[in-house]
């Protein structure tokens, strides 16, 4: 056992996981925060010294100068080992994009009638980017030679993937020059298995370098065609306003919680608990209606299209078990936590598994199949409903905040100016006056080796009274949500001056909730589009911008940061490093990185040093850019007189007169 068992407020910032976890420690039930105090994490595979791809090992290269039984020294052991990381976190998500092309295809095709094309200018988007003829064809053709062209992108047997052209032409001709531009999405992954497989690539730096071409198929392939084609089956996002935090859940009411990471199965569920007949199903089974919660980037998705409540983020999965509340559970893929269904167990809830990719042991396994999606749906939610009766002693806890999600980039552009002068140019003039100091993508994972929402929570305030814009996907979003951060009036009470004035002039909140973990594409877009929109130089890394994920588990993250990176980001990763302990291999994808790339990666573990090397780095690149020096004196003296009178206003009201009727 490990020695230290931490108390629940030690474990988590979040009032209703500390609530829950106390629960756990008082009936001793386990919890991934449980099982890590339990489990020390192996020193030698944390330092990257352990190497595992053949049989001759594994070999454990504690000793300096040791190599391998292969003769494979620590720096190639440490960069296959993060070779690997990316190519893992690259499939999960490129994955993800293919089944969303299928399920458009099927949909085009008349085989999936429970989809269609909601957003027909964001198709026909996509199909300028795929090369697709759009002129005098009906919705349904284009679809299909997008959802066509889309398949293509994953192995195609010649030419570049298509979206590289959304990039600045700067940053494309840094790709080409160092041969890293992804030919196909699968093919990158394949390669740098094959690389990083016993007794093929032996040479540190270029293991490395495919590492970002296999990210970039992630980021500018897989990931940017999944938020594409999620767009286009179920809507762009605009604003919603919702909820988060466990206190969504109802007593008198069936609740559902969908987690994973495909939104095809979670906007059916959605749709048929919104069914008349299966409200009345559930009032026959004893409940007031049905409410649906959701966990992870599931939650995300439909959070931004359906206004769904957030119940939580990664580390509350079995949280949300604890409350006794939960009828049905219903996951897809990643980030489920195999602990779930022992903790079930001991519960009413039903652990349902749906992806035939995915299943788990003494889980209830429905198999979704698109193509009768809408029948498959009303099935889960009747089984829900079957459990409510069978519902014990309940704690639910009372903490639920509102917020305002779904800051695609398209309704950040329309936002700032309007439906035809739709621009970036007021961002990056804000940017540059210095009311905006610079950007923060603040995205990723929980871990239960880190506090629970602490180093989210610390470092997004701290960059909101500097003045920083922060934007965010994933697990940090929903920790954000939590903390009262997306609401217009967060910008009143947390913000800096000068992005108090911006947030007012616009009506938005300090913090921007902007999807998912694969809609980190989103966030690639605006870069792309600040860059040459002008004023903040010509390349993604000229801006006054960081990206980073404090809490990070995922090898998607990996994956992700590496993109960025490769993209032209400075990117700071909470935690621990996977190759640390690797001198050459840790500076490389630090300062060798930057040298190739414009982009660097470090692994930073304390919030007020996160806090100052970002800071230090958008001073620098305004210096770089010969902005002003950011001096939050000049601002704060232009608000409105109304003020105090917008203050008075419910949150409904709030909404109404910073958004109008652009709000679902």
């Amino acid at each position: 056992m490990a020695k230290n068992i931490r108390k629940p407020e030690e474990a988590s910032r979040d009032k209703a996981s500390i609530t829950l976890l106390q629960l756990a420690c008082d009936h001793e039930y386990e919890t991934s925060f449980s099982r890590a105090d339990a489990m020390a994490p192996c020193p030698i595979g944390a330092d990257g010294y352990c190497c595992k791809v053949c049989g001759m090992g594994p070999c454990r290269l504690v000793k300096e100068g040791q190599t391998g039984v292969c003769g494979a020294t620590r720096e190639t052991v440490a960069a296959r080992n993060f070779a690997r990381m990316v190519a893992a976190g690259a499939a999960a998500h490129s994955d993800h994009g293919r089944d969303l092309a299928y399920t458009l295809l099927a949909a085009a095709e008349g085989h999936a009638p429970d989809y269609k094309v909601h957003d027909p200018a964001k198709l026909r988007e996509m199909a300028l980017y795929l090369d697709v003829e759009i002129d005098g064809r009906t919705n349904e053709e284009i679809a299909k030679d997008v959802a066509l062209k889309s398949l293509e992108e994953f192995g195609k047997p010649q030419g570049e993937i298509l979206y590289l052209k959304r990039a600045p032409k700067k940053r494309q001709q840094i790709w080409k020059e160092l041969k890293i531009s992804p030919r196909n999405i699968d093919r990158e992954i394949v390669e740098t298995m094959h690389r990083t497989n016993v007794g093929t690539d032996q040479d540190y730096e270029h293991i490395l370098d495919q590492a970002m071409r296999c990210a970039l198929g992630d980021g500018w392939g897989g990931s940017m065609l999944a938020t594409d084609l999620s767009d286009v089956l179920f809507g762009t996002p605009g604003p919603v306003i919702s909820e988060a935090n466990l206190g969504i859940l109802k007593e008198d009411e069936v609740n559902i919680i969908i987690h994973g990471h495909e939104p095809t199965l979670s906007e059916m569920i959605v749709a048929a608990a919104q069914d008349p007949e299966m409200i009345e199903y559930a009032k026959s089974k004893g409940a007031k209606g049905i409410t649906m919660g959701g966990i992870c980037c599931t939650a995300n998705e439909t959070l931004m299209r359906e206004g769904v409540p957030l119940a939580g983020n990664f580390l509350q999965q079995e949280l949300a078990i604890l409350t006794g509340a939960v009828d049905a559970m219903v996951v897809d893929i990643q980030c489920i936590m195999q602990g779930v269904v022992k903790l079930a167990n001991q519960f009413h809830t039903e652990i349902i598994t749906t992806s035939p990719k995915a299943k788990i042991s003494g889980a209830t396994h429905i198999e979704f199949d698109e193509h009768r999606a809408l029948e498959i749906a009303k099935d889960i939610v009747r089984r829900a409903a079957d459990r409510f009766p069978n519902r014990g002693e309940m704690h639910i806890p009372e903490e639920h905040t509102q917020l305002i999600p779904g800051f695609s980039h398209e309704y950040i552009t329309y936002a700032l100016g309007g439906f035809y002068r739709g621009s970036l140019r007021p961002l990056n003039d804000a940017i540059m006056s210095g009311r905006i100091r610079g950007v923060v993508a603040n995205i990723g994972c929980n871990n239960p080796r880190i506090c629970h929402d602490s180093l989210h929570q610390y470092v997004v305030t701290e960059f909101l009274k500097n003045d920083v814009l922060v934007v965010e996907t994933g697990c940090g979003a929903i920790a954000s949500a939590k903390q009262g951060y997306m609401t217009p009036e967060a910008a009143f009470e947390v913000a800096g001056p000068g992005l108090r004035e911006v947030c007012e002039a616009v009506g938005m909140p300090p913090v921007l909730h902007m999807g998912s973990c694969v809609d980190n594409s989103r966030i690639l877009t605006v870069l792309a589009q600040m860059a040459t929109e002008g004023g903040l130089g010509d390349d993604i890394s000229d801006i006054p911008a960081v990206g980073m994920a404090p809490e990070w588990m995922s090898e998607k993250a990996i994956s992700i940061g590496t993109y960025c990176v490769a993209s032209g980001a400075y990117v700071i990763m909470g935690h621990s490093s996977p190759v640390e302990k690797v001198t050459e291999v840790n500076n490389f994808i630090n300062e060798g990185w930057e040298k190739k790339v414009g982009g660097r990666m470090e692994f930073c573990n304390d919030g007020e040093e996160i806090v100052r090397r970002s800071l230090a780095h958008i001073d620098k690149k305004r210096a770089d850019l010969g902005l002003p020096v950011y001096d939050p004196t000049k601002w704060g003296k232009s608000g409105d007189w109304r003020i105090e009178e917008f203050m008075e206003l419910s949150l409904p009201e709030r909404i109404e007169a910073a958004y109008g009727n652009s709000v679902k």
